[in-house]
């Protein structure tokens, strides 16, 4: 049953199928920052000014969709949480379906295909066949994708994360969503708890927000390099727009003359924000995966990104997230 005021569950169509696992590395696995596990298992989540929830359709295991498969043959102890085999039903795929605020479900539907990047079939071309460790990541995260989101939320995402771990990145943006992003259209501001639903504050409107009060949100540091971004966006108001056009060498540039943005925050903007799959982020969870099963010790976080480019090709960035989200699982393995 649904909630009054939300559409019922509904299958969303040209969705990948998910494990519950991969679900949530999709949606909490450092790609974005504002889905959230609810009490029922679902996920409710906002981009841009979009609302929704999302959950695994009970009882409804299928198999992926062609497009989420490496070519590939799978590596069935790979392709599991650490021991189990895929075939538990724990790891079995299963069928997306959706949810959002009724007056607003017909934007929000083509949003969310669009948002899980339903139709990338960028998997179909990671060298699997010639890289055995990559082949076990991908079958162990069967339909993870690279979120398509929007390039301004993620650029700010990524600002607050530097030295912070996921679940503290969360509550620095429901801090600055809360205390100055505007509220979503009326029509899907439908109480949530107590608060109502907040866009994240738009680079033009942090302009006028002072550093201590982004201080007052837990970003520390980062207040300062927020701050001194928010003025440079605001002195040049199509930045955003202007940069989004550029080749990925050319658009990096631009992301390194901002206050606090180094090679790893402009890799992730790249990657997360304008999809831009030659990004390789490179953070200390590379570093070890790296390390470790590809012999890169010693080598400098900008050598093993160089790298990663060169081996991965222009599936780099997902190549990069299955890895990354391997390691964070089975790293001490």
């Amino acid at each position: 049953m649904s909630d009054p005021g939300w559409t019922p569950w509904t299958p969303l169509d040209g969705a990948p199928t998910f494990p519950p696992a991969v679900l949530a590395e999709q949606l909490d696995g450092g790609q974005a920052f504002r889905w959230h596990r609810q009490p029922d298992d679902s996920w409710q989540g906002q981009w841009s000014t979009h609302l929704a929830r999302l959950r695994l359709a009970p009882g409804r295991a299928g198999s992926p969709s062609p497009p989420l498969q490496s070519p590939q043959p799978t590596d069935s102890k790979a392709a599991s949480s650490p021991t189990a085999p895929p075939s538990t039903p724990l790891t079995s795929p299963q069928h997306l379906e959706w949810s959002a605020p009724i007056a607003t479900a017909p934007t929000t539907e083509p949003a969310l295909r669009h948002y899980l990047a339903c139709d990338d079939t960028t998997a179909a071309i990671l060298p699997t066949a010639s890289d055995p460790h990559l082949a076990t990541c991908v079958a162990a995260y069967p339909g993870l994708r690279i979120l398509r989101q929007p390039f301004g939320e993620t650029l700010l995402g990524f600002l607050c994360s530097a030295t912070k771990q996921i679940v503290q990145i969360k509550q620095m943006i429901a801090l600055l969503a809360e205390r100055h992003g505007a509220p979503l259209p009326p029509a899907a501001c439908h109480l949530l708890g107590d608060k109502l639903p907040r866009a994240l504050p738009t680079w033009a409107q942090l302009a006028t927000v002072t550093e201590a009060d982004l201080r007052a949100c837990q970003l520390g540091f980062r207040a300062r390099y927020i701050k001194g971004t928010a003025d440079m966006l605001a002195a040049e108001p199509d930045w955003l727009a202007t940069t989004a056009q550029l080749p990925f060498t050319a658009a990096k540039t631009r992301l390194l003359s901002l206050p606090g943005v180094g090679e790893k925050i402009a890799d992730c903007v790249l990657l997360f924000g304008l999809g831009h799959h030659a990004a390789f982020p490179v953070d200390t969870w590379m570093i070890k995966a790296m390390t470790r099963r590809y012999g890169l010790d010693g080598w400098s976080p900008a050598q093993v990104a160089h790298f990663g480019r060169v081996h991965y090709g222009p599936a780099a960035g997902l190549a990069q997230q299955y890895l990354f989200a391997w390691e964070r699982t089975h790293g001490a393995k």
